[in-house]
């Protein structure tokens, strides 16, 4: 792998990870008061957008980093959903 793959994968990763914390709050508290139902819809079609966007591609990491954005995101909608 080259270097800017390097780096898209680390970008991708720490972008990635700033929704965990948010994730586990949500899933401990089960409190999404403060959490934007449009902002979350809009976020989750964004990066299965950008998914799709990889796979036509063939980019591994904008695959990898927004599969796995969406894996912690998508249960934070959810919560939202159900807790709203």
């Amino acid at each position: 792998m080259d270097s800017i793959t390097w780096i898209g994968l680390l970008a991708g990763n720490l972008t990635t990870i700033s929704f965990f914390p948010q994730m586990l709050k949500t899933w401990k508290t089960r409190s999404t008061k403060d959490i934007s139902l449009v902002m979350f819809l809009l976020f989750c079609g964004g990066v299965l957008l950008w998914i799709v966007y990889g796979l036509f591609l063939g980019d591994i990491p904008v695959i990898m980093t927004n599969v796995a954005t969406f894996i912690l995101a998508f249960p934070i909608l959810v919560l939202k959903l159900k807790y709203k």
